[in-house]
C-alpha cells in the first residue's frame, strides 16, 4: 500500500508537470491552514513545488470525549458455564469474609486518543487550480480509542478480583485436593480456608463480566485456555483495572480529492474548502482487552452498547475522511 500510493502521488505530479512549463518558483509562498473534520482539530503548511503541485504537511488529533459502556457482573463455573448462584449471595460471601461489596453494574468510558502527522501531495490538474487530488500518508500511534472502567467501579473490581483469588485456593484445594493456604508469612504461618466456605465459594463459581462468546480456541494473556463457543468472561487484572484498546497501524497511506477558493471575495490571502478520501488502516482494527482477546476478532455475538462500538469499528475497513480547510497565505 505505501508503494501504491507513492507511486500515484509520484506519477500524477510527473504527469502534471510534463503537461505544462513550470513558472512558479519551488517553495516561494506559504500557506497555513487550521482543518476540522473526522480526522479532528488540526493545521497544516502548505508549499508550492511547481504550478499544479503542492506539498503539505501538518498535525491533526481527535478531541477527546467519553462515551459510557455498562456491563453486568454475572457468576460461572471453572468451565466457563453459568452458574445459578445469585449475584447478591456472592457478594454477602465475599462481604462477611472481607468487608468488601461487589456492585452488579460497572460501566467502561470509551473515548477517542486518535492523533497523526500527516504528509500529502496535492496535484491540480485543471486550469482553474481549484480541484485537487492527493496521495500521501498520516503517521501517529497505533492506539485510536481506548475504554477503561470509571474510577468509582475500582472498589467493586477489587472486590471481584479479591473474590476470584478466594476461589481459585478453594477450587485448588477443595477440587483437586491439594492443600493451599490463603496466607503464608514468617508470621503467621499457613493460613486455610474453611472446608465449609470453600466448598460454598466452589459451587457459586468465580466472578466475571460476560462479553460473548469464542470463535475458537485460544488461549489469553494470562495463559488460560478458552474453548470455541465457551462464554468470554472479562475479568479485573492484578491492578483491580478492566481496559480495551482499538488499534490500527501507524502508518495510514491516504488518497482523495478536494477543492478550494477564496474565502473573501477579490483577496487571494484566505481560501477555504474541503478534502475528502479514505485513510487506509490496515484493515479491520484491533479491540484488545487487557487479558489479550481481540473483541473484533476472537469474540462474537456481543451484546449490548459494546457490540453495537465493536460492530461499528469492524466495519471500517478504511477511515472516511472529510475535512473542511481555511488557509491563509502568510508570505
Amino acid at each position: 500500500m505505501k508503494k501504491i500510493v507513492l507511486s500515484i502521488a509520484l506519477m500524477a505530479a510527473f504527469t502534471g508537470i510534463k503537461a505544462q512549463e513550470n513558472s512558479t518558483k519551488p517553495f516561494s509562498h506559504m500557506d497555513l491552514g487550521v482543518t476540522l473534520g473526522t480526522t479532528g482539530v488540526g493545521f497544516d503548511v502548505q508549499m508550492p513545488v511547481h504550478d499544479i503541485v503542492k506539498l503539505r504537511a501538518g498535525f491533526e488529533f481527535m478531541p477527546r470525549f467519553t462515551y459510557n459502556m455498562h456491563f453486568d457482573v454475572e457468576s460461572f463455573d471453572s468451565e466457563g458455564m453459568p452458574t445459578s448462584a445469585t449475584l447478591d449471595r456472592m457478594s454477602e460471601v465475599l462481604y462477611g469474609l472481607t468487608g468488601f461489596k461487589v456492585d452488579q453494574n460497572i460501566t467502561m468510558k470509551g473515548k477517542p486518543t486518535m492523533w497523526n502527522f500527516k504528509f500529502l501531495v496535492d496535484v491540480y490538474p485543471f486550469k482553474n487550480k481549484h480541484w485537487h487530488v492527493t496521495a500521501g500518508f498520516h503517521w501517529g500511534p497505533s492506539k485510536i480509542a481506548e475504554a477503561v472502567n470509571a474510577q468509582e467501579d475500582s472498589p467493586s473490581l477489587f472486590a471481584v478480583g479479591m473474590y476470584n483469588h478466594l476461589y481459585d485456593v478453594a477450587y485448588t484445594d477443595w477440587i483437586e485436593d491439594i492443600p493451599t493456604p490463603i496466607i503464608d508469612t514468617e508470621t503467621t504461618g499457613p493460613v486455610y480456608m474453611d472446608p465449609k466456605i470453600e466448598k460454598q465459594i466452589v459451587k457459586m463459581g468465580r466472578m466475571g463480566i460476560p462479553l460473548g462468546k469464542f470463535t475458537h480456541d485460544m488461549v489469553d494473556a494470562n495463559g488460560k485456555l478458552h474453548k470455541q463457543g465457551e462464554t468470554y468472561y472479562m475479568e479485573p487484572n492484578e491492578n483491580s483495572m478492566v481496559f480495551a484498546e482499538a488499534r490500527t497501524n501507524s502508518f495510514k497511506p491516504y488518497l482523495g480529492f478536494g477543492y478550494e477558493g477564496r474565502l473573501i471575495k477579490n483577496n487571494d490571502k484566505f481560501h477555504i474548502g474541503f478534502d475528502a478520501g479514505v485513510m487506509f488502516w490496515g484493515g479491520t482494527p484491533s479491540i484488545i482487552t487487557h487479558e489479550g482477546i481481540n473483541l473484533a476478532k476472537d469474540v462474537e455475538d456481543i451484546g449490548g452498547k459494546v457490540g453495537s462500538y465493536v460492530d461499528l469499528v469492524k466495519g471500517f475497513k478504511v477511515f472516511p475522511v472529510l475535512n473542511l480547510r481555511i488557509t491563509r497565505t502568510i508570505f
